[in-house]
């Protein structure tokens, strides 16, 4: 979101693109793009798992519209019929005939077309519905370090936009590719069965019209992606902007975010002019071609009716049956376009599925005991040894932001994390949970390395609440009870009192209150509190608490302490800590510097002998130098 934000004070200028360049667009998180060497085919059939449970009716609904496309071409045949038969004979009972198979073939035609439409509307929403569901439940499953690199806005465009765009070219291009090009190849045989000279004529343009399509696909995959990408940050500037409303109009600058916003906008209007520009080309192209050879067929023909090689019946199917086929002919343009964005979109689906979990248990993690098992082995409490932390981001050479730390936190015991900001302390405490992943060293909980854990069993070892509460659309209940599965509504109402959260009783509903988007409908020190609940309501063994206190009034923050005593005295806990009071819940103090851990021991002991612990806790930085 930073580079985001970026964006928004000064505006990247749009690249010049011509004819001999191709537009590059980096997409938040993602490698720079420029759509050379894709091949639209295999990126879309990277879909057929999820076609494949409902291939049945999909297939039907193509070969309804085959056949719907071939009835077509018949009609110029009873036309041939009607001319050179009832109508040269001046029978009108073979006119009405023939009127009667050609309104017939037209309601066939006709009907056949809904049937698939029929066929494929439930089908393919459900295909939308399960890759939303599966690339949602995957970004649940991601580490943290995807999410932080990733613009929120890029993953919403994908959730939404290119999986709708999706289903618009399963439920439409993707079959008429396949009707379509069945039905030119069944016209072109009836054509040369007809007259072969005057259906050469109609083949000429075949070879110019191939070679057009494979350059305007290679410049149309490069402009699509561009403007993909570019549509997912303006998504992420529009959710910044909605999120961040108070911070803009606070300080005023609703005008400047405007402008802003609007040379973003003018960026995807460029691309997305480009991108017609395109289309507007090859769409000329493909309909000038085959309207030049029909003209050249037509005078061609007519001079064989007249010196007699052709009958006139023969020649108005033959025009009937060409002009059926333009359609087909013309519309190659608009397919390929919508068959390119739609690669484009399945691309950036598969760029976040591709991305890997790390959840599944190794060989390791499967043979070894539950969580439950832990109750029979020594309680060692929590370790950390020889632990080493750089973000994968950091430029080279730049030192890591823990290198070496050794820390024991015995079993029941309440550690304090004091440093200065910037140290780590909030990176230390992410690499207990596995949000983050250690460099080198490890972590042990009772003995037992952290990484032979399952994720879901560690998680339920270890609770964490941020510094930074985050709250849900979701009831005020609802929020708290995501901290344990299957808790009930009595651990609900002793986690509110631990927190200090009794407001919750007040609210409207009680607990089944909506807090509205990220909580903003609480106070601060409201959603500190009801994110601490949320920490202590499963009673975990192991509780992390990163400065969980910062944003509580003087009155309130006793009684939060008080509180929390009686939870840190049944659990292993590691706090995050700036102030003296904060400090004093614990049993001891570790003093985070450089990357390591400097000093451990009690308050009163720190105070006395380290000059920096001195100087974080009374706010004086002379005494670091005495």
């Amino acid at each position: 979101m930073a580079a985001t934000n970026e964006r928004l004070r000064e505006p990247e200028k749009e690249p010049e693109t011509g004819p001999e360049t191709e537009p590059e667009t980096e997409a938040a998180g993602g490698p720079r793009v420029t759509g050379r060497g894709r091949s639209a085919t295999r990126s879309l059939s990277r879909l057929w798992p999820y076609l494949r449970p409902v291939k049945a009716r999909f297939f039907t609904a193509a070969g309804a519209a085959v056949v719907a496309s071939c009835l077509g071409l018949v009609i110029p045949l009873v036309l041939k019929w009607l001319v050179d038969g009832p109508v040269a004979d001046r029978d009108p009972g073979g006119v009405w005939l023939g009127g009667a198979l050609l309104l017939a073939l037209g309601v066939g035609e006709a009907g056949l077309f809904g049937i698939r439409r029929w066929l494929v509307a439930r089908p393919l929403a459900a295909v939308e519905a399960a890759m939303r569901v599966d690339l949602y439940r995957h970004l649940q499953r991601l580490p943290v370090s995807f999410h932080d690199r990733w613009a929120s806005g890029q993953l919403l465009s994908r959730a939404t936009t290119d999986l709708m765009l999706l289903r618009m070219f399963l439920a439409f291009p993707l079959t008429f590719l396949v009707v379509n090009g069945v039905t030119i190849l069944v016209g072109f045989a009836i054509l040369l069965a007809q007259e072969w000279t005057l259906g050469l004529v109609l083949l000429l343009p075949a070879i110019p019209l191939m070679i057009l399509c494979s350059v305007f696909e290679t410049r149309y995959a490069v402009v699509a992606r561009s403007v993909q990408d570019q549509t997912g940050d303006l998504t992420t500037v529009v959710e910044e902007g909605v999120l961040g409303v108070r911070i803009v109009k606070g300080f005023g600058r609703h005008r400047s975010q405007a402008r802003a916003f609007g040379a973003l906008t003018e960026r995807v209007r460029t691309t997305e002019l480009r991108k017609a520009g395109l289309l507007a080309t090859i769409w000329a192209l493909i309909m000038t071609l085959p309207e030049l050879a029909i003209g050249t067929a037509l005078v061609l023909g007519t001079m064989q009716v007249a010196d007699g090689e052709l009958s006139a019946g023969a020649l108005v199917a033959f025009l009937s049956t060409a002009l059926t086929l333009r359609w087909p002919v013309e519309s190659l343009g608009f397919l390929l376009a919508m068959s390119q964005d739609a690669a484009t979109a399945t691309d950036r689906f598969f760029e976040v599925m591709d991305e890997p979990t790390a959840e599944q248990p190794t060989a390791q993690q499967r043979s070894a005991p539950r969580a439950d098992a832990l109750e029979t082995t020594p309680r060692d409490g929590l370790r950390f040894e020889g632990l080493e932390f750089r973000y994968a981001d950091a430029p080279p050479g730049a030192p890591p932001v823990l290198a070496g730390v050794d820390l024991h936190i015995r079993s029941g015991e309440t550690m304090a994390l004091v440093g200065a900001t910037g140290s780590g302390k909030t990176t230390l405490t992410a690499l207990v949970p596995r949000l983050l992943e250690a460099t080198r060293g490890r972590i042990t909980l009772d003995g037992r390395d952290i990484t032979a854990l399952p994720r879901d069993e560690l998680r339920e070892l270890v609770a964490i609440a941020f510094e930074e509460p985050t709250l849900f659309s979701a009831t005020a209940g609802e929020n708290v009870l995501m901290g344990a599965s299957g808790a009930a509504e009595a651990d609900l109402v002793r986690a509110l009192e631990v927190a200090q959260a009794d407001f919750v009783h007040a609210l409207p509903q009680g607990a089944g209150t909506q807090v509205g988007e990220q909580g903003l409908s609480l106070s601060g020190g409201q959603r500190q509190r009801l994110a601490l609940a949320r920490a202590v309501v499963g009673q975990p063994r192991f509780l992390i608490l990163d400065d969980p206190l910062s944003a509580l009034d003087v009155h309130t923050e006793a009684l939060v302490e008080a509180a929390l005593r009686q939870v840190l005295a049944t659990t292993t806990a590691l706090v995050v800590a700036h102030r003296p009071s904060t400090v004093l819940l614990a049993d001891r103090v570790a003093l985070l510097s450089g990357g390591r851990i400097t000093a451990v021991g009690t308050h009163h002991q720190l105070l006395c002998d380290s000059a920096e612990y001195r100087s974080l806790m009374s706010g004086d930085k002379r005494e670091e130098v005495r």
